[in-house]
């Protein structure tokens, strides 16, 4: 006895109700289809498949059509030596360089373009003149100090002059100095001229940003994570000429690649962590703490260099004399630094082919003791990570410096927030999300600092490559890692939501809306789907591999982005950059229906039986149903006389012309045709409706009534003759009960509703709470801090 199970039983159902006959392919069946509501077919549009070549720049001698550097690829150079001093009493840096440009373009240059970022806290800054305003009931000190505007920022230019000591004409533009040469520099030339200035530090706790300060009341001290603190070179570039558009908090630094030497003079109690490596320790190290450095560079596990205690003892009593620390970094495109007497050191060596390089992180007190647990190992397994994936990373240290204000990135160092409880204890929350974002930052070295990429115009370059690689580097460190970014299912809330608050990928950053969502989110969720669902991971990571060694430490721009993935893996993707990167659709592709068909054997004994038992299983109307009762007896019943014989024919009898007809049929087929005929598959028709306009492959699962499944691919181009809808038969030995469409959620489909057939209804919960909810409550007690009351409870009884 044949026994369906309930997935049969709904198939089956479902399938008769649009098609509650199984038609044959040999044959048309008696009986028609039960007709169904129509549907508005989505317009074809061809343009979804359309090559790029049209938005794409042309290719020329600088970047080549394969997204390779061209032969005459060129780029600028921008050498600095640089002398600071921290005023430790009135948080003002003041400092002195002299720069060195070298003009490698074919253009004469008659001026040059510096970068003054911190102009962005100048009371005439147009970030403050642009920003809408409201007041509400309730407004926090830091909104109402935003609103009145009072710190003294910006950059004091006290002079600019060239290598003879002669002062250059300058003009101030907002963020921007143009500096004026007496005589074009030519191709080829070099230029020395020489910047003096002084800037006040802003409280970064209170006021944000990127930079800043931090005040401990409790002792008095501060922390300094100083950036942007110098004016620098603007890039000047074969695609922009001088990318000088206004620094306005958002847009991020293009910047050009150089040597420096970095002399920062602080309170001798302070530890200074910078870009580069330390040129003088014997100066400004105890020999102590050189000693637990060189063991540090051997060591597998963290040596502490300055530990906690000697940090808190520095705490008590601020020094009056002073150090200078000297940094040299060769080949990047930006330096930082961080300094503080609270500073615990503590480092380890990462070996990365023949190479080491010290992972490093500084912090005080307050971050322990999460930070000394898992800082600088983060810093060591992001190393690892982002090298297998793109290259080994080039510079000799990388360090993660605690700054609760900000996660920020520059060239060999980061500012990352994560700040335990002040009893040490920490929720998921603050342990994730520091993890993240030290893995975030450090991971930035390669995007934008190597491959670098104009972060000003195309924050998705370094912003969404980068998350991507998080999400990678993620998943390596715990499988339970909670990854904000990455997968594929996180982005579809906001691909989802009202066009009206979105933008393309391809929008310049200070014009993007829902930020995080745009320019870090729905790339890093875009480029994961291309690595498993359309490419593959052994073609991507051999296209992304290929595309951050040919752009290390040059210039790349989004073009030489989409022509090196598509160069590198022999895939066609500009139906993918077109959907994902120029427009605000989202994926829903819904399994509008199943149709299933038999072939028609022809065979009487098989095909009459078949067909009886369709017509006993068709379900009654309810007309029929009622009449059987309504009905005492009907004009025939009564009559005898209107019989013909059609009242007794029996379509479904099995005569001897039958027989001979299928023999006959038979004997007229090839060996080929009598083996297809006797296949004996099932074969169904899917058919597809793209609803939410964004091109995908088709993924499907079918589970058969064994139980077994099996998974079915269909690249995206299945689509490209009709962008709306498609239409695709498949056909197995074993019966289909159902068909789920993304069964692995890897295409950020939007609305899984729509994705099964026969539908199934999607669980969900909804739980009653008070204050925060989620696995991270937004306030209360902390896990840790439940699980410490608990065992003193337990310690009572």
């Amino acid at each position: 006895m044949n026994v369906l199970n309930s997935s049969q039983k709904r198939m089956q159902t479902a399938i008769r109700s649009t098609l509650w006959c199984a038609v044959l392919l040999w044959a048309p069946c008696a009986i028609s289809a039960q007709q169904t509501l129509p549907q508005q077919t989505p317009v074809h549009d061809a343009q979804k498949f359309a090559q790029l070549d049209i938005e794409l720049p042309t290719p020329n001698t600088y970047r080549s059509a394969s997204g390779a550097p061209g032969h005459a690829y060129w780029q600028q150079r921008a050498d600095y030596n640089i002398k600071i001093e921290i005023n430790d009493d009135k948080q003002r840096i003041d400092g002195e360089e002299t720069i060195t440009y070298q003009n490698n373009s074919p253009d004469a240059l008659s001026y040059l373009w510096l970068q003054l970022d911190q102009n962005l806290y100048a009371k005439s800054s147009e970030t403050y003149a642009t920003e809408t305003q409201t007041i509400s009931d309730r407004m926090s000190f830091s909104d109402l100090r935003r609103l009145l505007n009072t710190f003294e920022g910006g950059f004091k230019i006290e002079h600019v002059k060239d290598d003879n000591g002669k002062p250059l004409s300058f003009t101030i533009v907002h963020t921007m100095m143009r500096v004026d040469l007496p005589q074009p520099l030519k191709p080829g030339g070099k230029i020395s001229f020489n910047v003096k200035w002084w800037y006040n530090v802003h409280n970064a706790a209170q006021m944000g940003g990127r930079a800043g300060y931090e005040f401990f009341p409790k002792d008095g001290n501060y922390t300094y994570h100083i950036a942007q603190f110098y004016p620098r070179l603007c890039a000047y570039t074969d695609v922009e000429g001088w990318q000088h558009k206004q620094f306005l908090g958002r847009g991020e630094f293009t910047l050009t690649f150089g040597d420096y030497q970095l002399s920062i003079t602080v309170p001798e109690d302070h530890i200074v962590g910078a870009t580069g490596e330390l040129q003088n320790p014997n100066q400004v190290l105890t020999a102590e703490q050189r000693q637990r450095f060189d063991k540090a560079r051997n060591a597998e596990e963290p040596v502490i260099i300055v530990t906690q205690d000697e940090a808190v003892e520095n705490e008590k009593e601020k020094a009056t004399g002073k150090k200078t620390w000297v940094f040299k970094a060769e080949n990047v495109r930006d330096v930082a630094f961080t300094s503080s007497r609270k500073y615990i050191w503590d480092a380890m060596g990462v070996k990365l082919g023949n190479r080491t390089v010290m992972a490093m992180s500084y912090y005080p007190k307050e971050g322990n003791p999460l930070w000394e647990k898992y800082s600088t190992k983060v810093v060591a397994h992001t190393l690892r990570t982002y090298s297998k994936y793109t290259f080994d990373y080039p510079y000799p240290v990388a360090i993660s410096n605690h700054a609760s204000f900000t996660g920020m990135e520059y060239p060999m160092i980061s500012f990352n927030f994560g700040r335990p409880e002040a009893d040490g204890t920490y929720g998921e929350r603050t342990k994730w999300g520091m993890i993240g974002v030290i893995i975030h930052e450090v991971g930035h070295n390669w995007f934008p600092m190597i491959v670098n990429s104009d972060e000003r115009q195309w924050t998705w370059m370094d912003e969404g490559l980068n998350s991507f690689l998080q999400y990678l580097s993620e998943q390596e460190f715990d499988r339970s890692f909670p990854s904000r970014r990455g997968a594929a299912r996180g982005i579809t809330e906001y691909m989802s939501s009202d066009k009206k608050g979105q933008v393309p990928i391809m929008t310049s950053s200070d014009n993007v809306l829902q930020f995080g969502n745009n320019s870090y989110g729905k790339p890093a969720a875009a480029l994961n789907i291309l690595r498993e669902t359309v490419m593959g991971r052994e073609l991507f990571d051999f296209a992304f591999k290929e595309y951050s060694n040919r752009w290390k430490f040059k210039h790349p721009a989004p073009a030489d982005f989409f022509r090196t993935m598509e160069d590198a893996s022999g895939i066609d993707l500009d139906w993918f950059w077109r959907g994902w990167f120029y427009t605000v659709d989202h994926v829903d592709i819904s399994l509008d229906d199943v149709k299933w068909f038999r072939m028609d054997t022809r065979n009487p004994e098989i095909e009459k039986p078949f067909s009886e038992k369709l017509d006993k299983d068709r379900p009654e109307n309810i007309s029929e149903q009622r009449n059987r009762e309504a009905i005492t007896q009907t004009a025939v019943e009564k009559d005898p006389a209107l019989k013909d014989f059609y009242s007794d024919y029996n379509p479904f009898s099995i005569n001897a012309l039958d027989k001979q007809e299928y023999q006959k049929f038979w004997e007229g087929l090839n060996e080929e045709e009598r083996k297809m005929m006797g296949l004996g598959y099932y074969f169904y028709q899917l058919d597809f409706t793209n609803r939410g306009g964004l091109l995908m492959p088709l993924i499907l699962e079918f589970k058969f009534a064994d139980g077994t499944t099996e998974v079915k691919r269909i690249p995206a181009e299945v689509w490209r003759y009709h962008t709306g809808k498609a239409n695709k038969v498949f056909f197995f030995e074993k019966e289909v009960v159902q068909v789920s469409l993304d069964p692995f959620m890897e295409t950020a489909d939007c609305d899984l509703e729509n994705n099964y057939f026969p539908p199934k209804l999607q669980p969900s919960r909804f739980q009653l709470f008070k204050g925060g909810s989620g696995r991270y409550p937004s306030e209360g007690e902390n896990p840790m801090q439940r699980d410490k009351r608990a065992k003193e409870l337990d310690g009572k009884k």
